[in-house]
């Protein structure tokens, strides 16, 4: 059974960090493209992030310069740095792995942006 179990959300102030992991199960996590969406309220399902089996880093403009995506396929995460965050950065997070026709989500966790 795939499991993509995200953690790490919360409640921070504008201009401040948090650090999203996503641990993965059940899937040859080498080989999958991983990646962070997020969805606020009444917009659509955007890419954050994401990072290929081989390392390539892909980012949402916004976010450039602020996030970092990075996994590591010993312990089978992806984590997400935030840093700067503004109050538009406010969403559900969700994970996604991607391999060929095989397509996994997490359920999604909330961050919050707010002083």
């Amino acid at each position: 059974q795939v499991q993509l179990v995200e953690s790490g959300g919360g409640l921070v102030q504008p201009g401040g960090s948090l650090r999203l992991s996503c641990a993965a199960s059940g899937i040859i996590f080498s080989v999958y493209t991983m990646g962070w969406y997020r969805q606020a309220p009444g917009k659509q399902r955007e890419l954050v992030a994401t990072i290929t089996s081989s390392g390539i880093t892909t980012y949402a403009d916004s976010v450039k310069g602020r996030f970092t995506i990075s996994r590591d396929n010993a312990e089978n995460t992806v984590t997400l740095q935030m840093n700067s965050l503004k109050p538009e950065d406010a969403a559900v997070y969700y994970c996604r792995s991607r391999w060929y026709v095989y397509d996994y989500w997490g359920q999604g966790i909330q961050v919050t942006v707010s002083s």
